[in-house]
C-alpha cells in the first residue's frame, strides 16, 4: 500500500472475500498517484470497522461476502461513517442488485472488469459526490422497471426464500395455506418461474424482494 502525505490522495478500502482479486484491485489502484489503498478486508461484517479505524475516502465493496453482503454493508456504513462514499465494485452485474445499492446508498455500481482507468475514475467522481453506473446495468435496470408483485406476493416469496412449507410461511404471515398458494401461484406465473424456487431467484435477480 502506498503512504502519501498529499492531503489530495483520495484514501481507499477494499472489501472483497476474493484475496487475489482484492490484491490486483489495490495494485492498480496504487498505481495512481492520487489514490490510496489503506486498508483491505476479506468479509462484509468487516466493512463498518475497518472504516472507522482506517478512515477511507472511499470504500470499494463486493456484492456477496461472507458475514454480511455489500449492499446491507453499504447500509451499515450510512449509518456508522456517512462520510466514506461507497463504490459497488462486483462480478454480479445484475439490475436488481444495482437498485438496492443506490437505494441502500452507494454512491456508485461498477462490474470487475470495468478497465483500470475507467474504475479509477469512478473512485474520483464518486468521491466528488458523483453518481456512478455502469452503462449497461442502467439500461438493464429500467428494462426490468418496477416489480410487478404485489406487496401479499412480495411478503410471501420472502418468507418461502429459504425453502420454508407452505404452513410455516401461513403461520408467519398469518394467512391460510390456500391463500400463501395462491400468492405463490401467482408470484410464478408473474416472474415466469415454473418453481416457487425460481420465482424467488428471479425476483431477487430483479430487486423485486
Amino acid at each position: 500500500m502506498s503512504n502519501q502525505g498529499d492531503r489530495a490522495t483520495i484514501r481507499l478500502l477494499l472489501a472483497d472475500d476474493q484475496a487475489l482479486v482484492r490484491g490486483a484491485l489495490a495494485a492498480l489502484l496504487d498505481l495512481e498517484s492520487d489514490l490510496s489503498v489503506v486498508a483491505e478486508v476479506g468479509r462484509g461484517d468487516e466493512v463498518v470497522a475497518a472504516v472507522l479505524e482506517h478512515r477511507p475516502d472511499v470504500a470499494l465493496l463486493d456484492v456477496e461476502m461472507p458475514g454480511m453482503d455489500g449492499i446491507a454493508a453499504t447500509a451499515a456504513l450510512r449509518e456508522a461513517a456517512p462520510e466514506t462514499r461507497v463504490l459497488i465494485v462486483t462480478t454480479f452485474g445484475r439490475p436488481g442488485f444495482l437498485r438496492k445499492a443506490l437505494h441502500a446508498g452507494a454512491g456508485g455500481f461498477v462490474v470487475k472488469d470495468t478497465p483500470a482507468r475507467q474504475l479509477a475514475d469512478a473512485v474520483r467522481r464518486v468521491h466528488a459526490g458523483l453518481r456512478v453506473v455502469d452503462p449497461t446495468l442502467a439500461a438493464d435496470s429500467l428494462v426490468s422497471g418496477e416489480s410487478p408483485l404485489t406487496e401479499r406476493e412480495t411478503q410471501v416469496l420472502r418468507a418461502a426464500h429459504d425453502g420454508a412449507p407452505v404452513a410455516a410461511i401461513a403461520g408467519a404471515l398469518f394467512l391460510s395455506a390456500g391463500t400463501v398458494r395462491n400468492h405463490l401461484s401467482s408470484a410464478m406465473g408473474k416472474t415466469g418461474a415454473t418453481t416457487r424456487a425460481e420465482a424467488v431467484r428471479i425476483a431477487e435477480s430483479n430487486g423485486w424482494l
